[in-house]
Formats: C-alpha cells, structure tokens, sequence
C-alpha cells in the first residue's frame, strides 16, 4: 500500500507526475510527507508553486529529512511559504522510528 489517498483522474498531465512522485520518493518518510502533501493541496496550485515544488521534490531525500525533522537548518532558498505548508505534513517521525526498532 502506497498510502495515497486520491485519485489522480481529474489531474492534468502535470499534476499526475507529481502525485506519483511524491509517493514513490524511494524513503518512506518522505513519501509521507510529499504524499500527503500532493493528496490534499496539489489540485489547488498555481503553476508557480508547481514550478516550486518541483525544485524541492528534485532535493536529496537525505536532506529534505534533515530539514524537516530540523536536525539541520533549512536552507534559505527554501524557506518559503510553500515548504512551510509541506513542513506542516511531517508525520511523527519518532513514532515512526519506535514502530520499526519495536519490530526489529
């Protein structure tokens, strides 16, 4: 399971690209967040904040978990409105990261 929660039938050509992007990143916790993300905002944005996502989506996963848990600092060309809004899709990495170690 994926954990995509939307249809991606009434999307343009665009938009499905970057749906299926945000939830196939390749690590987990940014799937979640991206995915999430694309499921609830992604048929609401301007092309400008499309044309933004995109060149945050193309970041080094490793990185983009680092700025969104804040082990380390965002860099100022991202700190915009926008990555604050998929900041704000961060699950709870901790129980994230207990579930696993739990079944370990």
């Amino acid at each position: 399971m994926t954990g995509i929660t939307r249809t991606s039938a009434d999307l343009d050509p665009r938009r499905k690209r970057i749906l299926f992007r945000a939830w196939h990143r390749g690590v987990r916790e940014m799937d979640l967040v991206f995915g999430q993300f694309a499921d609830n905002e992604l048929a609401g944005l301007a092309d400008s904040d499309l044309d933004e996502l995109e060149t945050i989506m193309a970041e080094e996963d490793n990185d983009l978990v680092k700025w969104i848990i804040g082990s380390q600092p965002v860099p100022e060309r991202f700190r915009t409105p926008l990555f604050e809004r998929i900041n704000a899709y961060r699950p709870d990495f901790d129980v994230l990261f207990d579930h696993k170690d739990k079944n370990a």
